[in-house]
């Protein structure tokens, strides 16, 4: 998962509406949207290279997604754990205040650099991993977004997909106006672009919230909306390929165990 926007409301009917595009190679073999075989209690996308997921929610009442971090500089082991398999582990842990306090107290550096956003009702954490932080933080109320940096870190797409869930709010059109602010395929301009390491072509490429190219690109487009009254999570997946063509949709509303 590349780019992340979400009001988190806790005590509110919506504790937690979502929307987030995955960015990756589409040679990566990846399963859409559904219940994994194996763990039908765990509904979300699934990376078939490695195993993980980069967004998934479990019956039990718990939410994961995962970004990495764009930082060159960023030294990672050759034997580093898949990112992925942290949203796995956020679902399936005992204890999810305690397993993220362990990756906080020093695990979560065996790991590439990532953001993990982890939750369950009424709690919300944000855990960076960067080349020389490691933070654990509880997400406050409000409307926040989440890429390849910290948290609310304003990249121009960060900040079109933030307005784009205000929006959505405002005029009661979740999750459509919030969908469209991640369909967006404009580049920033050059003076607006974060200088990440990268070449200036690809910070280019990577500068829209929805990327087109032949290699590489937004493959999923993902929405989530928490309804605490109805003790259910609806969650929705559309699925691109090569130069962005639509390759199908889906959505799920999972009961949460009561």
């Amino acid at each position: 998962m590349c780019l992340i926007a979400f009001d988190y409301r806790p005590g509110s009917r919506f504790p937690l509406r979502l929307v987030a595009n995955r960015d990756e190679f589409y040679q990566r073999p990846s399963a859409p949207l559904g219940a994994w075989a194996e763990a039908p209690d765990i509904i979300g996308g699934r990376d078939l290279e490695a195993g993980g997921s980069w967004l998934a929610v479990h019956r039990r009442g718990r939410f994961a997604a995962v970004t990495n971090v764009r930082d060159p500089a960023l030294k990672v082991a050759a034997d580093a754990p898949s990112r992925g398999h942290l949203v796995r582990e956020s679902l399936e842990c005992a204890d999810l205040a305690d397993w993220l306090r362990t990756l906080a107290d020093g695990d979560g550096w065996r790991y590439a650099g990532f953001n993990l956003l982890a939750g369950e009702m009424g709690r919300l954490w944000h855990l960076h991993r960067g080349r020389d932080r490691l933070i654990l933080d509880e997400v406050s109320p409000g409307v926040h977004g989440l890429s390849n940096a910290g948290l609310n870190t304003p990249w121009p797409k960060l900040i079109k997909a933030r307005q784009g869930v205000v929006e959505a709010l405002r005029r009661n059109r979740w999750p459509d106006d919030a969908l469209s602010a991640m369909a967006d395929e404009e580049r920033a301009h050059d003076d607006q672009l974060p200088d990440t390491g990268i070449s200036l072509e690809l910070e280019r490429l990577l500068s829209a919230p929805f990327i087109i190219g032949e290699q590489y690109g937004t493959r999923a487009m993902s929405w989530l909306e928490w309804d605490a009254e109805c003790a259910s999570i609806r969650i929705g997946e559309r699925r691109f390929g090569p130069g962005g063509t639509f390759h199908g949709e889906d959505e799920e509303c999972v009961a949460l165990a009561r």
